[in-house]
């Protein structure tokens, strides 16, 4: 199954950033010394996936600037003769072809997809959520093509979460098929009581284009949102199902501030420039050792 085209939707407030996010999308809030979307983007682009279509909102026009030239910069870099950034800031610009629609309404996950139904056409794609970083030797999204290709199934990426967290997600009632690969039964969104299982749906999916007629009949929940989760359980009750894919890698919320706090870390202690100090650092200030 090629995927050709992804849609990441960042057209949220960010409201937990604040007030960071006044003025700067939560998009480009730096995982190092890099924007969180960059990590979505080149996971697509790790894929083979070459289009990317943003669903955004005002004030949102920094996140395409980031992925275009800036030739003034380039030009004082090669001036400079510093070719190692100059190539850095280059390679992100030619990463993927970009396009965006705006999202005029907040009117939730499920419309924000919807919007991208022009530019999709008539074959299957992926949907990344920029809140969900995963780091993983083989990118997730990949993982999923490739369970995807052996069944001939849409997937949604999973993972387990702790008994008392599932109440903060999607969670599935799951089938084992295949390692790693599970047949969905039902999905609850959000459970108040007991949960069919501790597999969470997270920010990762690969759907068929029949979901844009789903979502263009899905009625708007209490607050006038069309959710994603509705259309995902009338797709599943359907002939051909989705299906479920429990990823390889680590995950982090990059939605909330402490696994924001917490990715900087990780992705911090993987950088053989920043490893050993900072590790330092952490058993100097926290663990009283020298």
């Amino acid at each position: 199954m090629k995927i050709r085209k992804a849609v990441i939707p960042v057209a949220g407030l960010g409201t937990r950033f604040l007030p960071a996010t006044k003025v700067v999308p939560k998009e480009l809030l730096p995982i190092v010394d890099r924007p969180t979307i960059h990590y979505v983007v080149e996971e697509a682009h790790q894929a083979g996936i070459d289009q990317i279509i943003f669903i955004t909102a005002s004030q949102k026009g920094a996140i395409e600037d980031y992925f275009d030239h800036t030739i003034e910069l380039e030009a004082i870099l090669e001036e400079k003769g510093d070719i190692s950034r100059l190539e850095m800031i280059r390679q992100i610009a030619e990463m993927v072809e970009v396009h965006s629609v705006r999202q005029k309404k907040a009117m939730g996950l499920g419309h924000a997809i919807l919007m991208a139904r022009a530019f999709i056409e008539n074959e299957p794609f992926a949907v990344l959520l920029g809140d969900d970083i995963i780091d993983a030797p083989t990118p997730a999204i990949t993982q999923m093509m490739a369970a995807a290709t052996k069944f001939n199934k849409p997937m949604l990426a999973v993972c387990k979460v702790p008994w008392d967290k599932v109440h903060r997600y999607g969670i599935v009632d799951p089938e084992p098929v295949d390692d790693r690969v599970f047949r969905i039964r039902s999905m609850v969104e959000k459970p108040k009581s007991a949960a069919p299982s501790n597999l969470a749906i997270i920010g990762r999916y690969i759907l068929p284009p029949e979901i844009f007629d789903i979502l263009a009949k899905t009625k708007p929940s209490v607050g006038g949102e069309i959710q994603l989760t509705s259309a995902l359980e009338t797709l599943n009750e359907s002939g051909n199902g989705i299906w479920a894919y429990e990823f390889e890698g680590d995950r982090y919320d990059a939605g909330d501030i402490i696994g924001f706090i917490e990715a900087n870390i990780m992705f911090a202690i993987k950088r053989p420039e920043f490893s050993e100090k900072l590790i330092e650092l952490i058993k100097e200030r926290f663990l009283g050792r020298k």
